[in-house]
């Protein structure tokens, strides 16, 4: 048998603001992680030590950076970086 429609109402009611929560934790989430993406882009973008430093320590986010400036039109950085890179051990 179903549950009379209030009973079902009152459900509604509790799950709400669990409801809310979740949607706000996600939304803070999302938020938290464009900024981050931001701020980490603009640190690549301005820093060639970070860049020098990430692609050491995670060449994948460096290599996502390299081809994100490509699509934007802006061919060679990976190129020179490397060269610098080279000719600053040498």
């Amino acid at each position: 048998m179903h549950s009379p429609p209030s009973t079902c109402l009152r459900i509604a009611r509790t799950m709400d603001p669990l409801a809310k929560q979740i949607f706000k934790g996600v939304l803070v989430a999302k938020l938290v992680g464009i900024f981050g993406a931001y701020f980490l882009f603009r640190k690549l973008n301005t820093s060639q030590e970070f860049r020098q430093t990430m692609s050491k320590k995670f060449p994948f986010i460096l290599e996502v950076y390299c081809k994100s400036t490509e699509h934007s039109g802006m061919y060679g950085i990976r190129e020179q970086e490397q060269e610098k890179w080279l000719n600053s051990k040498n």
